[in-house]
């Protein structure tokens, strides 16, 4: 356990609750500090890469990358560090901006970092997972001489890989291995004829394309940094400079863009650093302990982008819209946030990452939950080496309707867990959802995860459904291909079989088989991706009539 009053929340607690609570979604993670933010778009998911400060940093003090991932663009789960310095054996430190992305089945992540032999490259890593383990596939860089790597593939395959800082902007062709490239270093040629001169390049491109467009963003003149742009009809330039997506602000001294579409909307994330001046009131210096912040961005008809304003000046600042509700009937991690105050997280002995750090008055707030026709109990998972302390559940605001207080005991150990559950009323539609942690002084708890159970539709049936619990068996595998087993008995010999998920409010997840079967077993992968982790019921049908239902639990 940390003690957060003794390092990065020891400063301004009354001040900056009072900021949470009216602000609340900008900048989007308050649990580390956190900058260069790397989008990456897959399935139903936006996975967000990012550099990491340390908390008593006074310059560049970045060892490690994480990933934090959203299906709504307000609440963020936490998935810990994904890579560091140690990945690679060539390294001399500075674990500066990364960007991640999936091709041919894996994950590869670009970071530029200092060599033993002198100057800055920038080395891949690779994974079947995009929270890792990764490793680097070449002990040696894959460009060179610079920093701020941006990777984009085109829609007919060919990869390029831009970088380039202080200097001139680079870029070179990647490989179908993503992991090696053909050619040399070209220089990007950037017409900045008409545009402002805080509009230049400075450092940290970012490639992609709407339409037939194609885009360069890179953070603008120095110092403080905007954000330029330029466009052309191909990713190898020529580009012609069309301005600022942002301008830059004296509050801050860098930036760096970071854009993707998703769910129909365009983002453009940057960083400031209003979470340290939020602790740090009256501080005049900037000593790099940022904070990611995330605004839509909108085009023009003739594909140039709108300018967006500056991320906040020295407070936090509304982020952008929830493009979906967050099912509170799912098993949903402790660290995933929307906003909070005081927390911070941590390895978890049960996998992942847990929540720790809390003290009395603590808070994490969940954005946008939908709570259907009513939740009737919740629960948590739980460890504490002290006494304990309670989780007040309240609707829309920290001081909203109290309508469930779950009490937790002491565990004999910070990672010895347990699950607490309580009864809950009058939650029902959809709330913000506060959980404020109330007790005495020093350390509480570390807490895991939490769930609500729904006051209907709950029990191992859906409505209407007549069950057999002979004739199909389901078991649940939880390892590496955590996969789906059942056993039909007798054999199906003929006539379809349908197997599907819905949630515990008979909602609808996912079509997991549909087709004919001649087997007494069947075996279904289900994407770790593309499924939360949850409560579900998976339904099995044969011939369109329903056999069986069960409710199972999904875990990553």
């Amino acid at each position: 356990m940390r003690n957060k009053r003794c390092a990065m929340y020891a400063f301004a607690q009354l001040g900056f609750l009072a900021f949470s609570v009216v602000f609340a979604d900008n900048p989007i993670i308050q649990t580390n500090y956190t900058a260069d933010p790397a989008p990456v778009v897959h399935g139903d998911t936006l996975y967000l890469y990012t550099s990491h400060d340390e908390d008593n940093a006074q310059g560049f003090v970045m060892n490690n990358w994480m990933c934090y991932t959203t299906t709504d663009m307000v609440n963020w789960t936490d998935h810990g560090i994904v890579a560091s310095l140690q990945n690679f054996s060539w390294q001399a430190g500075s674990a500066w901006a990364p960007q991640g992305c999936f091709r041919n089945g894996k994950w590869y992540l670009y970071c530029p970092l200092n060599q033993k032999s002198g100057g800055m490259a920038v080395g891949v890593l690779t994974s079947n997972s995009p929270f890792g383990p990764f490793t680097d596939p070449i002990n040696k860089p894959v460009a060179c001489c610079s920093y701020d790597p941006t990777i984009f593939i085109d829609d007919d395959g060919q990869a390029y890989l831009y970088f380039g800082g202080n200097g001139p902007c680079y870029w070179i062709k990647v490989n179908q291995d993503m992991i090696s490239t053909t050619g040399s270093n070209a220089t990007a040629s950037i017409d900045f004829t008409g545009c402002p001169s805080t509009a230049s390049f400075t450092e940290g491109p970012w490639l992609f394309k709407r339409s037939t467009n194609y885009y360069l963003a890179w953070a603008s003149r120095c110092c403080p940094e905007g954000i330029g742009y330029a466009m052309s009809t191909s990713p190898m330039g020529p580009w012609k400079c069309k301005g600022l997506i942002m301008a830059p602000s004296d509050s801050s001294s860098g930036n760096h863009p970071g854009i993707a579409e998703y769910k129909g909307k365009w983002y453009v994330f940057g960083f400031n650093y209003s979470l340290l001046y939020s602790r740090i009131p009256y501080s005049t210096s900037k000593p790099e302990r940022r904070s990611i912040c995330v605004k839509e961005m909108t085009y023009n008809t003739d594909g140039t982008i709108q300018q967006v304003p500056w991320w906040g000046n020295r407070v936090p600042l509304p982020g952008v819209p929830q493009v979906d509700s967050l099912n509170p009937y799912d098993t949903t991690q402790a660290e995933t946030i929307c906003w909070s105050f005081g927390v911070r997280t941590q390895v978890c002995s049960e996998g992942g990452l847990n929540v720790d750090s809390i003290h009395n008055g603590d808070f994490i707030k969940i954005k946008g939950v939908d709570f259907g026709s009513g939740a009737k109990s919740f629960d948590a998972r739980v460890a504490s080496a002290t006494s304990g302390g309670s989780i007040e559940l309240h609707l829309d605001t920290i001081s909203g309707p109290l309508v469930g207080t779950c009490a937790v005991a002491g565990t004999n150990g910070w990672q010895t867990w347990t699950t607490k559950s309580c009864d809950v009323s009058n939650a029902s539609g959809v709330h913000d959802l506060y959980l404020k942690f109330t007790g005495g002084s020093g350390l509480l708890f570390n807490f895991n995860w939490w769930k609500f159970i729904p006051g209907v539709g709950t029990g191992s049936a859906l409505p209407g459904m007549d069950i057999h619990g002979n004739t199909v068996k389901v078991v649940t595998d939880a390892g590496k291909t955590r996969s789906l087993r059942l056993e039909f008995s007798p054999p199906v010999s003929k006539g379809t079989v349908k197997v599907c998920l819905f949630d515990l409010t008979g909602r609808p997840a996912s079509t997991l088989f549909d087709g004919k079967l001649n087997s007494s077993r069947l075996s279904i992968p289900l994407d770790r991706m593309e499924i939360r982790s949850g409560a579900y019921f998976v339904k099995v049908s044969l011939n369109d009539a329903a056999v069986l239902t069960k409710t199972i639990m999904l875990k990553r």
